[in-house]
């Protein structure tokens, strides 16, 4: 099963035209994992850029974070960069891996924090719900934490536009397909953002 890490870096105001050229030149003579995507967020948690790679291996996910820890420079912008977080996650065993697309530009990141058993009932409630709900719009993405101090899980949209985004989850509730039956019970906390690609992500 893939293993995804994502990277989130925080920079100054101002700072991210500055920083994509930057990771850009960095990802290519890097080339740990497949980069999936680079986005910096335009709702949400401000100046951000959210770094997505595919591994096929814990042992290669391990190895690629280790590499950059110990360079000290991630992605190039080690300067700029103000915030950090490394995160580990395996995606729900049932859906597809991530495909490159340009189902975007719109990319709605959500991360719910879960009860401590809220993982195995989450993960049914998607598998009996996400089929329906993916008719409406496509998903990226579902996947649970592999590490950190709290269960937890990150889902992805990708979408045309802000107002497509409002038409489909209108749609999902009013056709009584979203969110999935028993769901929002295991859940604690919810965080949403919404990103945008930069111009060498491959997912756009």
């Amino acid at each position: 099963m893939k293993r995804y890490q994502v990277t989130t870096l925080t920079v100054p105001v101002g700072a991210t035209p500055q920083a994509l050229p930057r990771i850009r030149s960095s990802i290519n003579a890097r080339q740990d994992g497949q980069l999936l995507a680079c986005w910096y967020s335009d709702i949400g948690a401000l100046n951000q850029i959210m770094l997505i790679h595919g591994h096929d291996s814990d042992a290669e996910l391990a190895a690629a974070r280790g590499r950059m820890l110990e360079a000290g420079n991630p992605y190039g912008i080690g300067d700029l960069v103000t915030a950090m977080s490394i995160e580990s996650y395996a995606p729900f065993p049932f859906l597809p891996e991530i495909e490159p697309s340009g189902a975007g530009p719109f990319y709605e990141v959500r991360v719910y924090g879960l009860k401590p058993s809220g993982l195995a009932p989450t993960m049914q409630a998607w598998r009996s719900a996400v089929g329906p709900r993916s008719e409406l719009s496509p998903l990226t993405v579902a996947m649970y934490a592999l590490d950190g101090v709290a269960p937890r899980f990150m889902n992805i949209w990708p979408y045309k536009s802000l107002d497509q985004r409002q038409q489909v989850r209108s749609a999902a509730v009013q056709k009584g397909i979203w969110p999935p039956e028993g769901g929002p019970a295991q859940l604690t906390t919810l965080q949403s953002s919404i990103f945008l690609p930069a111009d060498f992500s491959p997912l756009r």
